[in-house]
């Protein structure tokens, strides 16, 4: 496992959200929890983190819910650093405090371009560009 429980729903859920807010439709955290099948409690705690780093908006009342604002650009890796921060993509595979390019841990010439492509692969995929995919049942979100 790459990510943590907690980012793998946030990504779920965010792509989830998208979905809807593309339609102009605002989702509730019920909806949200069952969508990608996630405990509502747990995901309530992950779509608010996500509204707190701005990476969703929410609106309270009888038309509120969470949602997307479709004209900014959010990628993977923002949700990514919303969740889990930057740790996967510089912290030692080994735990090792001084590992680095001069001081590496036996592991971190391997690891080290396999850390990086993903830092790549997510930085350049936005959570807009997975929606139709998703929507076209070619991925799924549970």
């Amino acid at each position: 496992m790459i990510l943590s429980k907690s980012c793998e729903y946030a990504i779920r859920a965010t792509v989830y959200v998208a979905s809807k807010s593309q339609k102009g439709e605002k989702v509730g955290i019920i909806e949200v929890a069952k969508a990608i099948g996630s405990p509502m409690h747990f995901t309530g705690k992950i779509l608010q983190t996500l509204v707190r780093k701005k990476i969703l908006s929410s609106a309270k009342g009888p038309n509120g819910g969470f949602y997307i604002d479709n004209s900014q650009s959010t990628f993977l890796i923002d949700v990514i650093r919303a969740i889990d921060g930057n740790a996967m993509f510089v912290s030692c595979v080994l735990g090792l405090e001084k590992c680095s390019e001069t001081q590496p841990c036996l592991m971190h010439e391997q690891v080290k371009p396999i850390r990086d492509q993903l830092l790549v692969e997510f930085s350049k995929h936005s959570i807009n560009e997975l929606v139709p995919d998703f929507e076209q049942n070619k991925h799924f979100l549970k």
